[in-house]
């Protein structure tokens, strides 16, 4: 087999796999022969062989079949001769001048520290703190893994979910945990927005090679709010760089967002399939009995600061089941009212809890948006979320979208128009005619009405 051969092949596998899988994961393969059946390609990164070996091998050994090689099995290799060796020198020679300057290497490096960015970490979010609930358990426990500090398991970890639900209360309990364990560790939690600021002062001080520098030579990287990057092109090419460089070398990467890598408008989708090659986990709405419990291990704590506040029996269970969206505003809803009834001098009664958080209890009204009907309407008919809105429409993907635009009119205020946009910018028409197609469809199919009942009562719950 020549190098013409693996041309020809190349240009089908374009074909075959779309230009954006071809440019990430086939264009980096160098081919250097084919060894007694062993067709060998040289790759940029061990991450890199190991992706394609695992999703596109077979597809390469059949199109090199048909091109006439006698192949029986692939393998990939990254050159001997150092692969990244700029890369690889800089990163040592960023952990060595840091030893050389510092006696004992602290696992955080605060904001402002001329050596690693890092963000300062709150004291308050350790696993101690942490209350485990159903909804939260898998997140918890895959946290718990990688704080363990051993050989890298889930790489990346993605963490991912609404506002409140604990992702930041668990990257920075990873983070404590594996300061307090292993303090030989180089250890780094930022925002996403803070590595994107570092960067683009890098660009403008001409310190980009610094600035690589510091970043590949972690040990963990944190970062917080990854949808942030989204869009901004300079950024994701240096983030997916840094993220190539250390799972290399196979250093923890611990991400986080507010939904699914694969649902991030405008991340590229090379970084969304990076991102998905680790554990990417899902920390759900609390429900009713983790807000019970995150109240009642917040009462325990305040006992300190109000050691003769009475709380009526009922109000926690009363806050858990109104304020439902949202743990850092029931969190709130307790601060404000055991300090209320501490300069008031007064039991906390059910009336005065409905007094002191008026404002809060109107504002904590169950409210459905469209995104959590799309939610909601994905996981019972086990489809996508990106499919939801994408263009395919075979039928067990149109109809459960039919269906999602039909409780987004009958739930929500938002106009057709703007339902519209939020399932992939189709038009109101389309909406309206989701919309008449399952009012006569619940009249005469029994499973349709009975999921659709279904549906309406988790939604409003």
């Amino acid at each position: 087999m020549t190098n013409d051969t693996w041309g020809r092949v190349r240009q089908d596998l374009l074909k075959a796999v779309g230009k954006n899988n071809y440019v990430t994961w086939i264009e980096p393969l160098e081919f250097e022969r084919v060894d007694n059946g062993v067709a060998r390609f040289n790759v940029p990164t061990n991450f890199i062989g190991n992706w394609v070996s695992r999703n596109f091998g077979d597809q390469i050994q059949q199109h090199l079949i048909r091109a006439g090689a006698t192949v029986e099995r692939i393998e990939f290799s990254v050159p001997s001769s150092a692969a990244r060796p700029t890369m690889q020198a800089a990163s040592s020679a960023a952990a060595g001048q840091a030893r050389e300057n510092r006696p004992h290497k602290p696992a955080m490096v605060k904001a402002g520290s001329s050596d690693l960015p890092g963000a300062p970490l709150d004291k308050r979010f350790t696993f101690d703190s942490f209350v485990v609930g159903k909804p939260n358990q898998l997140a918890h426990a895959a946290a718990r893994r990688v704080a363990e500090g051993g050989p890298v398991s889930f790489n990346p970890l993605f963490l991912y979910g609404g506002v409140g639900l604990g992702k930041t209360h668990l990257m920075h309990a990873i983070a404590w945990q594996l300061q307090s364990d292993r303090s030989d560790l180089r250890v780094v939690y930022l925002s996403a927005e803070q590595f994107m600021y570092r960067f683009v002062q890098a660009l403008r001080e001409n310190g980009t090679m610094q600035f690589k520098e510091m970043f590949r030579s972690v040990d963990v990287l944190m970062v917080d709010d990854v949808q942030f990057i989204a869009g901004k092109d300079s950024t994701q090419e240096e983030f997916f760089h840094t993220f190539n460089a250390l799972v290399d070398q196979n250093k923890q990467i611990i991400l986080s967002a507010d939904r699914a890598p694969g649902e991030i408008k405008k991340l590229e989708e090379r970084i969304a399939s990076r991102l998905q090659s680790g554990l990417v986990v899902d920390l759900h709405p609390t429900d009713y009995e983790l807000r019970l419990g995150i109240l009642q291990h917040k009462v325990e704590q305040y006992r300190e600061s109000y050691p003769g506040l009475v709380i009526q029996d009922g109000v926690l269970e009363f806050l858990a089941h109104r304020i439902s969206t949202n743990v850092r505003v029931l969190e709130g809803a307790l601060t404000k009212l055991f300090a209320f009834g501490s300069l008031v001098g007064r039991e906390v009664t059910m009336d005065l809890t409905q007094d002191c958080l008026a404002d809060v209890l109107r504002a904590s009204d169950r409210k459905v948006t469209v995104e959590e009907i799309q939610r909601r309407v994905s996981e019972h008919y086990n489809m996508r979320m990106s499919d939801m809105i994408g263009p395919k429409r075979h039928r067990t993907i149109a109809r459960p979208r039919q269906m999602a635009m039909y409780l987004s009119k009958q739930l929500t205020s938002r106009s057709l128009p703007e339902i519209g946009r939020r399932f992939g910018g189709r038009d109101h028409t389309t909406v309206m005619h989701a919309v008449k197609r399952i009012e006569e469809l619940k009249a005469v199919d029994n499973q349709i009405a009975e999921d659709l009942e279904l549906l309406r009562r988790m939604l409003e719950a």
